[in-house]
């Protein structure tokens, strides 16, 4: 059983870095980006964030060239980030991302059905976002502030979605300048909601929450922890500030589903146990995920 389980963590992790799989991420990912621009953000006359936000500024102001085109053109000096600080499979990834991304705003055309500018901005965000999470599950992107993000991500753990957030600012004013002030402000909201179904995407199947008990009983907990939940704990030793007496607490990281089971667990065994649950996003190591390698 136990070898068996090894086996089928082996071969997730082997999808997960296959080519085909990886494609089809960038592929769907890019999907929905394209539909989110052509079919909301520019039948309601919204920016995008980051280098699509630019390209559509730019088919604003010259409409003979497609936003689908500027998209492309102007992904060329951000790859050369990608190709030296990376990974050339990265690189390679990206290109594909970003080649999907311009043959859908090619060829995927028409308007949803939504008329109310703040419900369209919302739409667009929920769609964009969906798309930029799935291609971000993927070894690669879809060029443009993606590449600076994951870039950013990987150098100093910053979250993907604030950073994006934070890239279109320069973007936005040249917004301001150049179109209606409502429309940019539509359209800053409908960014806002995309980086957090991004970063809600990212985290959907990553959430955990670590827990530390403090209790006189921390041995039976940590036996509890280990034989009902098959999860790992760390005892820590200090002292009560008040008391100065000595405290072991217990460290251990379960997922959502096992939440109600643990503290079930804890205070069946200690009543008086002073328990702390905090979220925590991501969680690497040994039964949990694995390191994700650009």
């Amino acid at each position: 059983m136990h070898e068996k389980s090894i086996k089928q963590k082996i071969s997730f992790r082997d999808i997960a870095y296959s080519v085909p799989w990886n494609l089809a991420l960038l592929t769907f990912g890019a999907l929905f980006i394209a539909v989110a621009i052509n079919t909301v953000a520019i039948p309601h006359g919204f920016m995008a964030g980051g280098v699509s936000g630019l390209g559509i500024l730019l088919y604003y102001m010259v409409p003979a060239v497609t936003p689908g085109i500027w998209f492309l053109v102007l992904n060329i000096p951000i790859f050369l980030l990608g190709f030296f600080t990376i990974s050339r499979r990265f690189f390679l990834y990206s290109i594909y991302g970003t080649l999907m991304v311009t043959v859908f705003l090619e060829f995927v055309h028409g308007a949803l059905p939504v008329h109310d500018s703040f419900l369209a901005a919302l739409c667009f965000g929920c769609i964009s976002g969906l798309g930029l999470g799935i291609c971000f599950r993927s070894l690669g992107s879809t060029g443009g502030t993606d590449i600076v993000a994951i870039w950013l991500n990987q150098k100093f753990g910053l979250r993907v979605g604030q950073i994006g957030f934070v890239a279109n600012f320069l973007v936005f004013v040249l917004g301001f300048v150049t179109l209606d002030v409502d429309r940019v402000l539509y359209s800053l909201t409908a960014v806002f909601i995309s980086a957090q179904v991004t970063d809600y995407s990212l985290s959907l199947f990553n959430q955990r929450k670590m827990v530390l008990i403090i209790s006189s009983m921390s041995e039976e907990i940590v036996k509890a922890v280990n034989n009902h939940l098959r999860r790992g704990a760390t005892v820590l030793y200090g002292r009560g500030a008040y008391s100065h007496e000595p405290k072991e607490v217990v460290l251990t990281v379960v997922n959502t589903i096992q939440l109600k089971r643990i503290e079930e667990l804890i205070f069946s065994i200690d009543p008086n146990a002073f328990v702390i649950f905090e979220n925590t996003l991501n969680v690497i190591g040994k039964g949990f995920s694995m390191r994700k390698t650009y």
